[in-house]
């Protein structure tokens, strides 16, 4: 369905979106996430491509990191790479802008201004009028974008590179462009930033010929009205580009990447033959619409629909194509490598976020891909040593805490995931167990890390302890017995934090004192400060998602646990400190759904006897975390993990422990939810009686027999079939009340 397109500019396109509207692209809106702090992009690409060909407003701010922000009303031009919904800005590559005339002033980089009634986005498309007239198109394969420009009356038309653009974090090092004949020119982009090194080739080729360039060194300008071959090098190389006055034609441009070479990326410009914008952009459709047929869900809100397949197209963006189309890609050392079969490799794994929920589902969503989405970790892990944390363009940013390659390793392993070689990914999770630095030396010798020996080390403690007890379980399946015994035991130094007098994990010294004075409220955003990564104790607290009947033994029983977690979303919405996070947001109490480490606690009460109180909140979350405008996530959308939460919730069912292979339910905002399973077989969950007024479980059945549990395994979802749920307005009293009926048994 057209969005924020006005009337006239809707007449004029009318014909690109022709496709039926039952299909299920028509609900994906993209600005979904792009306004408040969602940090998504409205660009077009196709499924985990390499090209993310989208809008930049040329303008530095934590609300800028994928480039673009709803609030805007200025494009500096449209880059070929973009993260989705991250906290940190980078990337933004080969930045291109339709200019209706040549810069006098080549240094400068013009920002035209543009209004959204003129804007458009769907799945693999997005077009824009800008207010000086130029109408642009813009489609995508993998590794290559299509561009097409239709300018006014009157115009000089000007295509403009700029290699030297950039926001943010990210710096250009070195530029490169050569011109090689009347329509074709290519070179690369190396910049640094949060990730340290990145080197992107390209080729560019025009439907018409150059017929002038203006060639910018970063010092000088170039006047070339001789095509032959030029090039200029240097760390900010912007080329104009001038054609014939052809007004009312397009102009059109394709500009293909690699992550080894121009060459490779000259090869990559046939991923788009001939000049068919409508062909290509059908494509890109097509890819999408079979993405969105993997999970479908009937329900008469189109709001809802448009919530739920938005957040369905968001888990398929990230992580993205890496590798040339021969396997070929060059990783952060300069070093050239294929991987066996000639796989693809990727990057931009966020897995501190997505081991939640994002990598659970693509055991059930991506059989195609997922094996090259793991094996791609264990290259980086052969490349550099160790298991990636934040692994962007291959280079280990070392954001965020723990090592979460282990359980998106351990679910895979546990899952008997095909094309995944257990023992070699065990070896290099048991290195990333035992490596020197991240505070896993002290967090080893003292059971805990303490605060004096790094920041964090409340959310650090208990990560690794829920990594060792992935591990734990890994070795458990390869027969490592003595293996197992160890990292149980490391699984359990959860336990050395809590403090029963206040209900709280809290920071330790090495001295094994509790560190005074304590608020729970109080929030440090400095890492090297804080107790508590990106919130306070009360969010942290209860990642215990390995041992929640633990948990609730430290509280003195499930009672306990149960008016703690009650406590949790009754608090004040407030925070405490001189430099608060701000990545805690959407709060209802002190649970913050804007950031992942509260994303399991409203399922934990499921583990302890109140499922109902389990359906209440996770309905309410649903209702009030997620809308279908801009402002739509309540926080970072974080590549996928945001929408992820939505997917599972809104069928009705959640990875807690998302390396256990049981799947908790919640309370299913859809009527029904299918999903298409890899093995061909399809599993179908019902809401009977769904409804604002009934958000609560009376009973279930799953292919017509009574079931009583309140999660099922991922084992038995893979057998297909069809789980029922008759709803109500008010806990039933029997159904999930019985401990053999709770998750984590």
């Amino acid at each position: 369905m057209l969005t924020r397109l006005s009337i006239s500019v809707a007449l004029t396109l009318s014909y690109t979106f022709c496709w039926s509207q039952d299909s299920l692209v028509s609900y994906v809106d993209p600005f979904i996430g792009t306004g408040g702090h969602g940090h998504t992009f409205p660009g077009a690409t196709v499924p985990f491509g390499m090209v993310q060909l989208s809008p930049d407003n040329g303008r530095n701010g934590w609300d800028w990191c994928s480039g673009y922000h709803y609030s805007d009303s200025l494009i500096a031009g449209f880059s070929h790479t973009h993260l989705s919904g991250t906290g940190i800005g980078d990337w933004l590559d080969i930045s291109v802008m339709p200019l209706t005339a040549p810069l006098v002033d080549t240094v400068d980089t013009p920002k035209t201004p543009f209004k959204h009634a003129n804007e458009v986005a769907s799945p693999g498309y997005y077009g824009v009028t800008l207010d000086n007239g130029i109408h642009v198109d813009l489609t995508a394969t993998a590794r290559c974008g299509l561009h097409r420009y239709t300018f006014p009356q009157g115009s000089i038309p000007t295509i403009r590179l700029d290699l030297a653009f950039h926001q943010n974090w990210d710096t250009p090092t070195e530029t490169h462009t050569s011109i090689l004949n009347d329509s074709t020119l290519v070179g690369y982009r190396f910049s640094s930033g949060w990730a340290g090194v990145q080197r992107i080739y390209f080729a560019a080729r025009t439907s018409v010929p150059i017929t002038r360039a203006i060639l910018y060194d970063g010092q000088s300008a170039s006047d070339m009205t001789d095509m032959a071959e030029t090039y200029d090098r240097g760390t900010g190389v912007a080329t104009q580009l001038l054609f014939e006055d052809i007004t009312g034609a397009p102009i059109m441009l394709k500009v293909a990447l690699s992550t080894t070479s121009y060459q490779k990326a000259l090869a990559a410009l046939s991923e788009i033959q001939g000049w068919d914008f409508d062909r290509i952009h059908t494509s890109a459709r097509n890819q999408w619409e079979h993405e969105l047929q993997k999970i479908r869900i009937t329900s008469p809100d189109t709001s809802l629909k448009r919530i739920f397949y938005t957040a369905l197209y968001h888990t398929a963006i990230a992580p993205t194509l890496y590798s040339d189309a021969d396997g070929e890609y060059q990783n952060a050392h300069g070093d050239t490598h294929t991987l066996p079969g000639r796989a693809n490799r990727y990057t931009l794994f966020s897995l501190w976020d997505t081991f939640r929920a994002l990598n659970p589902l693509f055991t059930l969503t991506q059989p195609d891909r997922y094996t090259d989405m793991l094996n791609s970790m264990l290259a980086f892990h052969d490349e550099n040593g160790l298991l990636p944390v934040w692994d962007l363009s291959t280079w280990e940013t070392n954001t965020m805490t723990g090592y979460h390659a282990i359980p998106v390793l351990a679910d895979a392993i546990l899952k008997n995931w095909p094309g995944l070689d257990a023992e070699r990914a065990y070896q290099a999770m048991l290195k990333s167990a035992h490596q020197d630095i991240r505070g896993v030396p002290d967090y080893i010798e003292h059971g805990y890390l303490p605060q004096d020996k790094a920041g964090g080390s409340v959310t650090i403690t208990l990560e690794y302890a829920f990594d060792d007890w992935c591990i734990a379980q890994v070795a458990k399946k390869l027969g490592k017995t003595a293996d197992y015994a160890t990292f149980m035991n490391r699984a359990k130094s959860y336990t050395h934090l809590f403090d029963p007098q206040t209900g709280f994990m809290r920071a330790k010294l090495s001295d094994g004192q509790f560190v005074e004075p304590f608020d729970p409220f109080w929030s440090e955003h400095d890492f090297d400060k804080s107790q508590y990564i990106e919130g306070n104790a009360w969010q942290h607290s209860f990642f215990v998602p390995h041992d929640i009947s633990g948990l609730a033994a430290l509280y003195g029983g499930n009672n306990a646990l149960s008016a703690k977690l009650d406590e949790l979303f009754a608090a004040p919405s407030v925070m405490h400190g001189d430099n608060i996070s701000p990545d805690a947001s959407g709060f209802i109490g002190q649970y913050a759904h804007g950031n992942e480490p509260s994303h399991h606690i409203a399922y934990m009460y499921s583990y302890i006897g109140e499922a109902p109180k389990t359906q209440a909140r996770v309905r309410q979350i649903v209702d009030s975390m997620y809308h279908d405008g801009p402002d739509g996530y309540a926080g970072n959308e974080d590549a996928g993990q945001m929408s992820a939460w939505a997917v599972w919730s809104i069928a009705g069912l959640y990875p807690v422990n998302p390396a256990s292979g049981e799947y908790v339910f919640g309370s299913p905002t859809a009527e029904e939810t299918t999903f298409s399973l890899p093995n061909g077989k399809s599993f179908i969950i019902r809401a009977l009686g769904k409804g604002a007024e009934n958000p609560y479980i009376q009973s279930a059945t799953l292919n017509g027999e009574p079931y009583d549990k309140t999660y099922i395994r991922h084992d038995e979802l893979l057998k297909g079939g069809e789980l029922v749920f008759k709803m109500g307005p008010k806990p039933s009293k029997r159904y999930g009340r019985k401990p053999e009926t709770w998750p984590g048994n």
